[in-house]
């Protein structure tokens, strides 16, 4: 049977973005109306999403589960587990302030709890060791992620690694031609088909650089690139892209990585941040 966790539909709802269009239909039905399909023969969700069992099975078997009853299970038992005076997370215009401010919160908390499950210790544990061996390591990202990268070069510059940031697509693509064998890239891109990253990544891997990536989406150009990829799990909602439920997440993937760095770094990441430090309070009042 497949691991159950509080996460399960969220694991099928990041799951089914690298899908064939069919089966992701099926598997937004699936995350939408969770208590319904439990109730639901095979024949019956084939006859409801006009496919077969056969394709229903396909897509168990897509989606990490054994097959229909297994996946069954498992939303089951989340739904069970699930508290109930949980907060729909769909914004309304009847919501009040303080509404507002418990569906903000449990959509953070939602997205934390939901990459937690989606990261795969090993393939942290891969990225870490790719940044730990790097005699230069490089953060690209663009737009909204642009603004994740720079955060990532913010704080791993207290570790004394030779790095930099770029967030413009000249700057990628001019810098990712100057690496070598011994460089790493984190590429950060939410839906990991951002064509300028995508090509900024692929001329520092022709150059012998290990790559990183940090996404949203399986199966993505991006986590095709990369050595290694972390992905994040979002939800969309009327208010809120998924881009922007994605760069808490984000930054949260870039925290792990940054503190394992700065374990296997301690004296000089100590000795950095006390220097720096003190340098900073010279610029307050």
């Amino acid at each position: 049977m497949a691991s159950v966790s509080l996460s399960s539909i969220e694991k099928i709802r990041a799951a089914s973005r690298g899908l064939p269009p069919k089966l992701k239909a099926i598997a937004e039905l699936i995350t939408s109306e969770p208590r319904d399909i439990i109730h639901l023969s095979i024949v019956e969700l084939a006859k409801k999403t006009a496919s077969s069992e056969a394709t229903i099975f396909r897509l168990c078997k897509r989606l990490g589960f054994e097959g229909y009853q297994d996946l069954k299970i498992a939303i089951a038992q989340e739904i069970d587990q699930t508290k109930p005076d949980y907060v729909d997370e769909e914004m309304s215009l009847d919501d009040d302030t303080a509404v507002f401010m418990q569906k903000v919160f449990q959509a953070n908390i939602t997205a934390l709890k939901d990459s937690f499950q989606l990261l795969n210790p090993e393939d942290v544990k891969k990225a870490i060791q790719l940044i730990h061996e790097a005699e230069r390591l490089e953060f690209y990202g663009s737009g909204g992620s642009g603004l994740i990268a720079t955060d990532a070069f913010h704080k791993f510059m207290r570790t004394g690694i030779n790095c930099i940031v770029h967030t413009d697509s000249h700057f990628q693509a001019m810098s990712a031609g100057l690496l070598d064998q011994k460089s790493t890239v984190l590429g950060i891109s939410h839906s990991g088909r951002n064509k300028d990253l995508l090509d900024a990544m692929k001329t520092a891997k022709e150059k012998g650089a290990k790559t990183i990536g940090i996404t949203s989406y399986q199966r993505s150009p991006l986590s095709q690139i990369a050595d290694v990829t972390l992905y994040t799990s979002t939800q969309e909602t009327a208010f809120r892209t998924e881009a922007m439920s994605a760069r808490l997440a984000q930054l949260t993937v870039i925290d792990v990585l940054y503190f394992a760095l700065a374990h296997l770094r301690q004296q000089e990441t100590l000795t950095n941040l006390k220097q720096m430090r003190e340098i900073i309070s010279q610029k307050r009042v």
